[in-house]
């Protein structure tokens, strides 16, 4: 079978040639474009999430033999949530090779994080539907690699580590403000100021709120720590 200029694309940029490309077609297939024929890759997704959790697991359990499940889990759910996947997914431009639905194409759907996070997930079933477990992992251990090494520091919830610290001063929990917020309606970016009763503040941008506010509790964080030193 004859790939797209478009799939021939990007699995070149995710560095692995499909030797069944049904696998590839199925799991860039957004939903708003299935039919009967033409399966969608919800159930690749829900698979390329158990393959995910698996390799990212055994990879922390490896990388720090000492750290205890309570240090482990945090890293894992940092490692594995739709935000990590959506932002390889755009590393990979993932976007510019989803079949979708008109609709939603003119939704701004190529550029959605859920819609991102679920293919970059069903990729990885293909992957590994394609060409077996060892394949997958050594793929998901590529694109992963540098995050997994950094998971210590991005795991720390810092808005949790912010609040802990104003709440043993007597302090009220630390507010969250929207501050301002750019981008479309599909896809916006949120800028999100974090303050304290104290009068410090930190200010975060993400394309969540979620994500916004620990930036800024973060940059808090920082604040606090460059006091200290």
């Amino acid at each position: 079978m004859k790939l797209a200029a478009e799939l021939r694309d990007f699995s070149a940029r995710l560095g692995h040639e499909f030797a069944d490309p049904e696998y590839l077609i199925q799991a860039v297939t957004h939903s708003s474009l299935s039919s009967a024929t033409r399966p969608d890759n919800q159930r690749l997704e829900f698979l390329g999430d158990r393959v995910l959790g698996l390799v990212i697991a055994e990879a922390l359990s490896d990388r720090d033999p000492a750290a205890s499940e309570g240090q482990m889990a945090p890293r894992f759910n940092a490692l594995v949530r739709k935000e990590t996947c959506a932002d390889i997914a755009r590393e990979l431009d993932l976007g510019a090779a989803l079949k979708m639905g008109r609709s939603e194409m003119i939704s701004g759907g190529r550029r959605k994080q859920a819609i991102l996070a679920d293919a970059m997930e069903a990729i990885l079933a293909a992957v590994y539907r394609d060409a077996g477990f060892e394949v997958a992992r050594a793929l998901i251990l590529r694109l992963w690699d540098s995050r997994i090494d950094a998971a210590k520091e991005d795991a720390r919830d810092a808005k949790t580590t912010l609040q802990e610290w104003a709440q043993a001063r007597g302090m009220k929990p630390p507010q969250y403000v929207e501050v301002g917020r750019t981008g479309p309606d599909h896809a916006p970016k949120f800028e999100i100021e974090a303050q304290l009763d104290n009068g410090l503040r930190g200010r975060g941008a993400a394309e969540s709120k979620r994500n916004a506010q620990q930036a800024a509790a973060k940059a808090v964080l920082t604040q606090l720590e460059n006091e200290n030193d």
